[in-house]
C-alpha cells in the first residue's frame, strides 16, 4: 500500500509541477530566469513546512499511508526541494547546525558540479 501511495501521489505531484511551471513561464516577466521552477520549489517548501508542522503538533491527524501519499508522493513528485528543505530544517531543529550546513552546501555544490561534469561528458 505504501508504494502505491508514493506512486499515485508522485504522479499527481509531477502533473501539478509541470502545469504550474508551464503556466508561470507563459507570463514570466523575467526572460531567461526559471521563474516557474523557482515558484514550484518555494511553494513546495512552504507546503511541506505547513503540513509537517500540523502533523507534528497533532492538529492534523493522518494515517501513515496518507502522510506518505501527501509528503513523499504528492510533494515529492511536485518538488524534491521541499523534502531537502524539511530534512535541513529537522537537522537545525535538532541542534545539528554543522550537518544542516553540510547538507545544503554538499547537495547544492555537488549537484551543480556533477550536472556540469555530466553535461561536458555527454556533450563531448
Amino acid at each position: 500500500m505504501t508504494w502505491l501511495a508514493v506512486g499515485a501521489g508522485g504522479a499527481l505531484g509531477a502533473i501539478l509541477r509541470h502545469g504550474l511551471n508551464a503556466w508561470i513561464q507563459r507570463g514570466n516577466p523575467l526572460p531567461g530566469f526559471p521563474l516557474g521552477i523557482f515558484v514550484v520549489n518555494i511553494a513546495g517548501s512552504a507546503t511541506i513546512g505547513v503540513l509537517a508542522g500540523l502533523i507534528a503538533s497533532n492538529r492534523v491527524h493522518v494515517s501513515p499511508d496518507v502522510r506518505t501519499f501527501l509528503i513523499a508522493g504528492i510533494l515529492g513528485g511536485f518538488t524534491t526541494f521541499s523534502t531537502f528543505s524539511l530534512d535541513t530544517l529537522n537537522l537545525l531543529r535538532s541542534g545539528q547546525s554543522l550537518m544542516a550546513f553540510a547538507n545544503v552546501a554538499g547537495q547544492v555544490l555537488l549537484s551543480l558540479a556533477l550536472v556540469a561534469i555530466g553535461y561536458r561528458i555527454a556533450a563531448a
